[in-house]
């Protein structure tokens, strides 16, 4: 396919608008224009979709695996392909790879395995997001105990030259294990901060989003809850404007009625956004696997470790916006905004991620008018389509 070509015979979503009988103009892999259908200029190839939906590709900033593969177990280049290619066909086409609480030499071979995704431009990879070691015993959810600990000044001097290397360095940690000066020095470094797996309260919540932090891990889970008196971590991320937090929409991780009452309170500037939190099963038939040592087993839409604690989702992000749009309620423009713009803007990628504008990324997604996935591309080259093959 030439570099420069139209799609057309699609309503086109760019993020904010809907726009019907036009053509996405795409040329060396960024989105040039949204055109009338007959305003295609000349020597342009129109390329017809064939009906459906052109939306801007997903961004999932919390995927821990996929492929049949965690970073955690190979912390190197194979696996963060591998995790990019599992999820392109489920039409996420910009992703953290998340390193879950783990020892330090893995954690140094992630990261270095991320310098070398960024420098050979994997298509689908974004950066990193290291949830843990710094996190809270109390509600340590499935990290192994043993590896959490409090941060030290080598780890936040790691996580600052780690950043260098990375388009995008997103750390959760806990008040109880960092002290607040320190979100405050990475954070004016460019690495994102946010609150998960802490039992803190609602007033530190409050203090560490003004010390830096931005971002709320997979809202409700591994967190203290809202209460009559002390509203905790979920509501500091629900009431404070400037946090936004992702929230794992597969109906188990959180219950519909509360999904919809935080959605209702949160005003914003920072949004709620869709996280799939994905583990290994996605894009495989796999009913179990290991994390630090520990088996996790897929039984009815979960992962649970043999205790019945969660461990992470069997959830792609399709199906994540399915469930907002159907369960939930939402107009299907806002949920398709929660798994495109709002991660974008979350970390600092809206510029050129999770919308369609002149100079933006050429990331789309071809959808039925059901939302099934017909086709998927990444910097304006297919990967994906429905009647084929995975191209990556």
């Amino acid at each position: 396919m030439s570099d420069r070509f139209a799609l057309t015979g699609a309503r086109i979503f760019d993020g904010a608008d809907w726009h019907d009988n036009a053509a996405l103009v795409v040329s060396g892999g960024l989105v040039e224009a949204i055109l009338p259908a007959g305003a295609i200029p000349s020597g342009v190839p129109a390329v017809e979709t064939g009906g459906g939906l052109l939306v801007p590709g997903f961004v999932d900033i919390q995927v821990n695996g996929g492929g049949g593969v965690m970073l955690n177990d190979h912390p190197d280049i194979a696996s963060i392909e591998t995790i990019c290619r599992a999820h392109a066909p489920f039409g996420t086409t910009a992703l953290l790879v998340t390193l879950i609480t783990d020892t330090p030499a893995i954690t140094t071979a992630a990261v270095a395995a991320g310098g070398e995704a960024a420098r050979e431009k994997v298509p689908g990879f974004l950066g990193l997001h290291l949830e843990g070691p710094h996190l809270s015993l109390a509600r340590k959810g499935a990290h192994d105990p043993a590896l959490i600990r409090p941060m030290t000044d080598a780890d936040q001097a790691a996580l600052i030259a780690a950043r260098q290397d990375l388009p995008v360095l997103l750390t959760t940690i806990a008040p109880e294990s960092v002290e607040p000066v320190r979100v405050t020095a990475l954070a004016k470094a460019g690495v994102i901060v946010s609150l998960g797996h802490s039992d803190t309260n609602y007033a530190t919540a409050s203090a560490y989003a003004a010390a830096g932090a931005t971002v709320v891990t997979h809202l409700f889970n591994a967190m203290s809850q809202i209460g009559n008196r002390e509203p905790g971590l979920a509501g500091a991320a629900i009431d404070t404007g400037g946090l936004y937090a992702g929230i794992i929409a597969d109906g188990i991780h959180v219950h519909p009625a509360t999904m919809i009452l935080a959605l209702r309170g949160k005003q914003g500037p920072g949004k709620i956004v869709l996280v799939t939190d994905a583990m290994a099963t996605i894009g495989t038939d796999m009913t179990s696997f290991t994390l630090n040592g520990r088996t996790i087993y897929r039984k009815d839409g979960s992962l649970r470790l043999a205790d019945g604690t969660l461990a992470g989702a069997d959830l792609d992000m399709i199906s994540a916006i399915r469930f907002v749009h159907r369960v939930i309620g939402l107009d299907l423009d806002e949920a398709l905004r929660m798994a495109s713009l709002y991660p974008a803007e979350a970390i600092g990628q809206a510029h050129r991620l999770g919308r369609f504008a002149n100079g933006t990324a050429a990331d789309i997604v071809g959808l039925s008018e059901h939302l099934d996935l017909r086709n998927v591309w990444i910097g304006g080259e297919k990967v994906f389509t429905a009647n084929g093959r995975l191209q990556l």
